[in-house]
């Protein structure tokens, strides 16, 4: 079925376009047909998305819209929306907005009354959520906390009766430095540590805080990580 905003190309519509997280497979067909279809699409990293659009021979002209010009390049995206023209936002890599400087452009389109469409796909949290094991009727995103490990450590604290299943992002050089807090912190519970999702060398570490710490303290991580942790008293 295809919505109104999609009937009219020319209506002055954002679209959230999620794309692949890694296997360039995980796009969807509704996802390819909006970005070949908009007059521009607003990339947080061009050269990072260039060759997705490459692999599918589309053409559409792109611009940077990232964290150090959002204020700046969302004011000339919401000017060109105004105009009629179709912008599609995409990340390096699965869904807008989440832990991503776009929720900043999706809350000026709001405020400018211009019309925003999702295009759903894949996310990192959700597809390692889907394979850890633990509970998800209901869970805590975190995403990524603050490289400084004073305040890093005051969330963690914050959290640490949460008994829902938790969910966070961290990077490769502060991971020990974050599984070492959250084993003070939480006690030595479940986790899944789970890396280069859906690519030729994906890693899913299951097991609790201290096997994972004994894991990648022998193995130099690499890539970005995301980490799902069983809630307090999970049995």
């Amino acid at each position: 079925m295809t919505s109104a905003t999609e009937l009219n190309p020319k209506s002055g519509v954002l679209y959230i376009v999620s794309t692949p997280i890694g296997n360039r497979e995980d796009i969807t067909l509704r996802a390819l047909r909006v970005l070949k279809a908009v007059d521009l699409i607003a990339a947080e990293d061009t050269r990072h998305t260039r060759p997705l659009l490459a692999h599918y021979d589309i053409r559409t002209p792109t611009t940077s819209y990232f964290e150090g010009n959002q204020i700046r390049k969302g004011e000339q995206l919401v000017a060109r929306l105004k105009a009629g023209e179709t912008i599609a936002l995409v990340s390096d890599a699965g869904t807008p907005t989440i832990s991503d400087p776009g929720y900043r452009l999706v809350v000026q389109c709001i405020e400018a009354n211009i019309p925003i469409v999702p295009i759903p796909g894949v996310s990192a949290c959700i597809v390692a959520a889907s394979v850890a094991g633990l509970p998800l009727h209901n869970f805590v995103f975190e995403g990524f906390l603050s490289p400084k490990p004073g305040k890093r450590r005051r969330r963690l604290t914050e959290i640490q009766d949460e008994t829902r299943t938790l969910i966070f992002y961290e990077s490769p050089h502060r991971l020990i430095s974050f599984l070492r807090d959250a084993l003070t912190l939480f006690g030595d519970r479940r986790i899944v540590v789970a890396r280069e999702l859906t690519k030729k060398f994906e890693e899913l570490f299951r097991g609790v805080v201290s096997e994972a710490i004994e894991k990648f303290r022998s193995t130099s991580p690499r890539g970005e990580f995301t980490l799902v942790i069983a809630g307090k008293d999970f049995d």
